[in-house]
């Protein structure tokens, strides 16, 4: 299992109080920020149990989650929905989609 599966299971429990404030103003894109986080860690989980193509493949679509979710923080913080972000949560994603990056090249 990759590191930053660690990673991003940690950047979800950050994405939990970034949710719920997001929710009470856009439903919606709450919901979209849950299913592509979400997507991350159950693509990378997939990904490491896979091999050749099939794992490339996985790791592609943990990629577009990363940065869907990236996306939808840089949204609701457009938005006025969040003010500030819980400390290391970019950071996290950053290591998620750099390492992402490398590998499902």
């Amino acid at each position: 299992m990759l590191k930053i599966y660690d990673d991003m299971l940690v950047a979800v429990r950050l994405l939990r109080g970034v949710v719920a404030a997001i929710e009470k103003r856009d439903a919606d894109l709450a919901r979209q920020l849950k299913r592509a986080g979400s997507s991350v860690v159950l693509n990378l989980a997939e990904g490491s149990g896979s091999a050749g193509g099939i794992r490339r493949a996985r790791y592609r679509t943990a990629l577009g989650s990363a940065r869907e979710t990236l996306a939808c923080l840089e949204t609701a913080e457009a938005w006025g929905y969040v003010r500030t972000l819980p400390d290391g949560l970019i950071a996290c994603m950053n290591r998620v989609v750099g390492t992402l990056v490398r590998i499902a090249a």
